[in-house]
């Protein structure tokens, strides 16, 4: 098989969803919400792996992966949308947001990227919190430069099991060139877990 060259390229249509119930008799969601645009989303995952030793050897390996940290860099954040993942209080009526100490839901977040051949690949992260995102204001001068907003996605597994990976799981990747028998306004229209791709949830 010839080797295939790609990066990543391209990244949008943004969304999130409540989660309503993870334990160990299943996951639900609820309705999918708009986020903001993005420009940027990262991922970084804790991980360490360290050698135990016997006999002067190093003969184990322990291995261990933490959460994931999802950096997205986004336009500014409608005040619905900030209420609504970092458990404030917003009165739509009068426009008011109120910063106040929150207890922020569990939430999916979804989106698409893309490769630099054009191909799509949807994702969807299946459980964490948003951070209180950082907001920068500075004066108008003759320049362009204007300021979006940065928040932080922390992933982690879910507490319930699906039957396709036998386990629980952190998110679904769709890589379009091989699977198309969704699109993307499917794939986002509600959250996909393994079960739903390509288990007993078809």
């Amino acid at each position: 098989m010839a080797k295939k060259y790609f990066e990543y390229r391209g990244v949008s249509n943004a969304v999130y969803a409540p989660i309503t119930k993870d334990d160990s008799t299943g996951i639900t969601y609820g309705a999918v919400k708009d986020f903001t645009g993005v420009s940027e989303i990262g991922k970084t995952t804790e991980s360490a792996n360290e050698p135990h030793y016997y006999d002067n050897l190093p003969v184990i390996v322990i291995d261990s992966v933490g959460n994931d940290e999802i950096s997205i860099n986004a336009s500014g954040i409608p005040f619905d949308v900030l209420a609504d993942i970092n458990g404030q209080y917003y009165d739509a009526e009068n426009g008011l947001l109120v910063e106040q100490e929150g207890a922020p839901d569990y939430f999916a977040f979804g989106y698409i990227t893309q490769k630099t051949d054009g191909t799509e690949v949807l994702v969807w992260r299946l459980k964490g919190k948003f951070s209180v995102p950082d907001l920068t204001s500075a004066t108008k001068d003759d320049g362009t430069d204007a300021n979006g907003q940065e928040v932080t996605y922390t992933g982690i597994s879910t507490t319930a099991k699906f039957t396709a990976n036998n386990g629980p799981a952190r998110a679904v990747n769709i890589d379009t060139s091989i699977n198309q028998t969704i699109t993307a306004t499917e794939f986002l229209a509600t959250v996909q877990t393994p079960d739903t791709i390509g288990g007993d949830g078809e």
